[in-house]
């Protein structure tokens, strides 16, 4: 079965929760792509809809939007982008990334508030505001 760490940032507050989606609540992100929206449910987050962001692999392989599909793909980067950062102007090089779409190789998803609900994420969440 299918597990997630799902990172949701609150665009409102500007803080992320990091938040587990196991079995079937994993299943509602299988085959969703950067960019698309799902149901906060999955979460734990009642009325919510989250836009899914981007994410990582096991092994830390980022996934892009410029590969379709769930394999992992060698792409030449010249431009900073999600992965790779030049050190010097006209610095290429060939990163490994996964594809767009979300599988079971996928450890962690970094997802987006889009829409509220009327109960507040603090509230869902049972965070008592005790950050240390």
């Amino acid at each position: 079965m299918a597990s997630f760490t799902v990172v949701v940032g609150d665009p409102e507050s500007g803080l992320a929760h990091q938040l587990e989606a196991e079995e079937q609540d994993a299943n509602r992100f299988i085959g969703k792509s950067i960019g698309e929206e799902v149901d906060g449910g999955a979460v734990g987050l009642d009325g919510y809809t989250l836009e899914i962001t981007g994410g990582s692999d096991e092994a830390g392989r980022p996934l892009t939007d410029e590969v379709a599909g769930p394999n992992l793909k060698e792409v030449m980067m010249t431009d900073e982008q999600t992965g790779y950062k030049p050190s010097r102007d006209g610095e290429r090089r060939r990163i490994t990334v996964r594809g767009r779409e979300v599988s079971d190789a996928v450890a962690q998803i970094n997802a987006s508030i889009v829409d509220r609900g009327s109960t507040d994420v603090d509230e869902l969440l049972g965070d008592d505001g005790d950050d240390e």
